[in-house]
């Protein structure tokens, strides 16, 4: 099966600092593949650089992104906007904040489908109905007319997610969809997200920093620390034979109904420290190759 996303040596700095190292992943048609970390490790930056909303700030110092086979990490303003929504989409963070306050669901459903499939105002309309029923909320007629404070979280994440796969895109990055929602509402989303990738064929990529919810819901999953992946496995197997030692405490470290709760072990703080200090010596084996090079062309 062909790579859908091809993320390779991707390497991103911020005020010359490093905050991916040399990151590489890969997705196929189809998949669900997690992006698991704790905060800070690097998740979050990766799928901006995907979508091209990084910071300002931040600089590509080097590496690719390939969506299909078409390199996407440089395109111009044009390019990416015919890119988004329509091949690539995006389920934010936080239900409570991601929709615009001020306009009805309305419009905030039709538009993208307007722009991007070329409906009509009543085509773009009835489709909006249709996802609306899909995410199963009840009388979708209403909800188009409501403003989002009407709207409790679950509704506007289940919003968010109609609206995310409103174009069938053939990616879609989901970035801890859960994260502002309580437990009940967490496991419907999660449910309904699967049901809707496998209708729809769509292939995701599921960033959390929950191993729990990443054996529920992802095929493949990526451990990233300090902006390096250190380790990529299929589910199955990372659960049953976790190798590297920051995903063994990881795992060590994550509640379990089966399992007391005097049980839990936070992450050593020696693995820890150990993890940063690798991290600091690829930052200076990097620094000194890119002085080496630019020695040698200023020679040239």
């Amino acid at each position: 099966m062909s790579t859908l996303l091809n993320i390779s040596d991707l390497h991103v700095e911020i005020g010359g600092a490093l905050v991916l190292r040399g990151v590489s992943l890969a997705l196929e048609p189809g998949r669900v593949l997690g992006l698991v970390g704790e905060s800070g490790a690097g998740k979050t930056m990766v799928s901006r650089v995907v979508l091209g909303i990084q910071p300002g700030n931040a600089r590509i110092t080097s590496g690719r992104v390939e969506f299909d086979g078409r390199d996407i990490t440089h395109l111009d303003e044009h390019q990416r906007r015919h890119l988004l929504g329509r091949e690539i989409a995006l389920v934010p963070q936080n239900p409570m904040t991601a929709l615009n306050p001020v306009a009805r669901i309305e419009p905030q459903m039709t538009d993208v489908l307007r722009l991007h499939l070329g409906l009509s105002r009543a085509a773009s309309r009835v489709r909006a109905l249709e996802l609306l029923a899909a995410v199963h909320l009840r009388d979708p007629e209403r909800v188009l007319r409501q403003y989002p404070h009407e709207l409790s979280g679950g509704m506007r994440q289940r919003i968010l997610l109609a609206a995310a796969f409103a174009c069938k895109p053939r990616l879609i990055i989901a970035d801890e969809p859960t994260t502002a929602l309580d437990v009940t509402v967490q496991r419907q989303i999660l449910r309904l997200l699967k049901e809707l990738q496998q209708t729809s064929g769509t292939a995701v990529l599921f960033i959390t920093h929950d191993l729990g919810v990443v054996s529920k819901i992802c095929d493949e999953v990526c451990v990233i620390h300090g902006g390096r992946i250190l380790e990529f496995a299929p589910v199955a197997d990372l659960f049953a034979r976790p190798q590297h030692p920051y995903t063994q405490a990881l795992m060590a470290a994550t509640p379990r109904y089966d399992r007391p709760s005097d049980a839990l072990r936070p992450i050593p703080e020696a693995l820890t420290a150990q993890l940063l200090r690798e991290a600091a010596e690829y930052d200076a084996r990097r620094v000194e190759r890119t002085g080496n090079h630019l020695s040698r062309e200023g020679r040239g």
